[in-house]
């Protein structure tokens, strides 16, 4: 059973999402606050605004926007350690509004999770993914 796995903010509450955490750093279009299951929101774990304009949802930019996104995390180790918290004590959904899942920043964050071994037990060592070291290349996005 996968630990991490990513859903649309549209799609229905599925009884084995556990932990829902919101990781786009605007609110849905169409969803109202009350409708939408959540534990949490990091916005601060989304990628910046002059990052995700440059993206554009270019597949052709998809390396280069990981890269650039893993080195943006740096900015948010506090959310960070929450999001690996939430991973560790049980199954994990990232939600996004984003219409191209498989080439979005919660497939980042679904993979640096997975480099940290979410399945280890929590200790009282604040997280510190490889993406978080300045020359770090991390895992390969594709």
């Amino acid at each position: 059973m996968e630990r991490v796995r990513i859903r649309r903010v549209y799609d229905p509450v599925d009884s084995g999402d556990g932990a829902r955490v919101l990781v786009d750093r605007l609110w849905p279009r169409g969803v109202k606050k009350s409708a939408l299951a959540l534990d949490a929101w990091e916005r601060s774990l989304a990628p910046s605004t002059d990052l995700r304009r440059w993206f554009g949802h270019d597949v052709e930019r998809w390396r280069e926007f990981c890269r650039r996104y893993r080195a943006e995390l740096g900015a948010a180790p506090e959310a960070w350690g929450r999001l690996l918290g939430y991973a560790r004590r049980g199954r994990l959904t990232l939600l996004t509004a984003t219409r191209d899942v498989e080439h979005s920043h919660a497939v980042v964050l679904r993979d640096l999770l997975d480099a940290e071994r979410v399945e280890e037990e929590p200790t009282d060592e604040r997280a510190s993914p490889v993406c978080f070291a300045p020359d770090a290349s991390g895992p390969d996005p594709d």
